[in-house]
């Protein structure tokens, strides 16, 4: 089958693709200026076209295998990537696989795939659409920012010849846009900040839109627990856990002693979670300058984590990351931008995997707690979500295999 020539246009939501619940609206008093991801187009990624998927501050991708829920999540995170100034290769490790299975290539031989997203703050809602081609050789072929009505920047392969790309951005000076060539392995969005001075209306809108998209790309944090090497004692390092959980130990030795109020709400939490009475979680030091993680029963010897099952790991572990936030967590997250106008999105594919329905009720619970605050988000992928239609804070994106 022939596909349109790949382009950075804006796709139109395909609503047959996704049912969510109504969400209310805000006054004007109550508008959030954190910088956030709020949508994620696919309108040519993969197994999807022409989707748009609303995320709220929890999301819930749900549908059977080979519906496109990792699909989904592996595009956010892609995004993500680019978002914080990675190349094209390091963001799409397998490209020809983001190609829709049925994209025959044009007379060039080329093929490629088409995402995008939207990014709520203080500058309102900011679009990014970017095209790729996936072969005969990997490049960004087209990009678009717009804010308002107004396209900010927008890039076009001029000369496959070269590995740059024509860029054009808002100026609203004494000429409405400047020119100039950009990279074809970078999101062109993340290089403003380096190429636009500042000096018009225009230009200062181009940098503020720039900054919100950047900023709520780069605050996301992927994470899939690994049960089997979290039951390990781990050598002491940064105390920053990585996204399979691996050094939960590590983490525990530094968060119990820093922050005792989300430890207390960590072990009220494992309560309800885990078998047995809980009255503490404890990171033991041992001989050979490793630390490991114990369970304190209160009553006698101590549980290390080898004992537990793998439901309660995982349970323990994505507990852990909505409760401790970016500065616990391994991710290059914008510094320089103050906290109050940020938010953390965990991503957590199989957020029900290895849960019981209790397990998985209290983790949502305490997502969707996180989530009322603000400053975290969660975009989850679940088999069967219908244990979660309904309850408030949730957002349920049901696909189609």
């Amino acid at each position: 089958m022939a596909v349109s020539p790949v382009s950075a246009e804006p796709p139109a939501a395909d609503v047959s693709a996704a049912s969510v619940p109504a969400q209310s609206r805000k006054s004007p008093e109550s508008v959030d200026v954190r910088a956030r991801i709020t949508e994620l187009r696919l309108s040519a990624f993969a197994g999807h076209r022409r989707a748009g998927f609303p995320l709220g501050p929890v999301t819930l991708f749900a549908g059977r295998s080979g519906a496109g829920k990792t699909t989904a999540l592996a595009a956010y995170e892609a995004l993500a990537r680019l978002g914080g100034g990675a190349p094209l290769f390091e963001a799409f490790e397998d490209p020809l696989a983001c190609v829709p299975q049925r994209a025959r290539p044009d007379a060039g031989g080329r093929r490629g795939f088409r995402i995008g997203c939207t990014a709520d703050g203080a500058e309102g809602p900011v679009r990014l659409d970017i095209a790729v081609q996936a072969e005969p050789d990997l490049r960004i072929v087209g990009e678009r920012l717009t804010a308002g009505g107004v396209v900010l920047l927008e890039t076009a392969l001029r000369d496959p010849g070269r590995r740059t790309v024509q860029a054009a951005w808002h100026t609203a000076g004494s000429a409405p846009v400047t020119r100039a060539p950009l990279p074809d392995d970078r999101l062109g969005t993340a290089l403003l900040p380096l190429r636009v001075a500042g000096k018009t209306d225009g230009q200062r809108q181009v940098l503020a839109a720039a900054e919100q998209m950047v900023v709520a790309l780069r605050s996301v944090f992927p994470c899939d627990p690994r049960p089997e090497r979290m039951r390990t004692p781990v050598p002491t390092g940064s105390g920053r856990l990585l996204p399979g959980c691996d050094n939960l130990a590590d983490v525990l030795w530094r968060t119990r002693a820093e922050c005792g109020r989300r430890h207390a709400l960590l072990v009220e939490a494992l309560r309800a979670g885990c078998a047995g009475q809980v009255t503490d979680l404890v990171a033991e030091p041992l001989p050979d300058g490793t630390v490991r993680a114990v369970l304190d029963r209160g009553d006698g010897p101590r549980t290390g984590l080898a004992r537990l099952g793998d439901g309660e790991l995982r349970y323990l572990a994505l507990t852990l990351v909505l409760l401790t936030g970016p500065g616990v967590l391994d991710l290059d997250a914008p510094g320089e931008v103050p906290d109050a106008l940020r938010t953390l999105t965990v991503l957590a594919d199989g957020f029900e995997r290895c849960l019981d329905p209790s397990q998985r009720r209290e983790l949502l619970g305490t997502a969707v707690r996180m989530g009322e605050r603000g400053h975290i988000r969660c975009v989850g992928a679940v088999s069967d979500a219908s244990w979660a239609v309904g309850i408030e804070g949730v957002t349920v994106v049901h696909l189609d295999a």
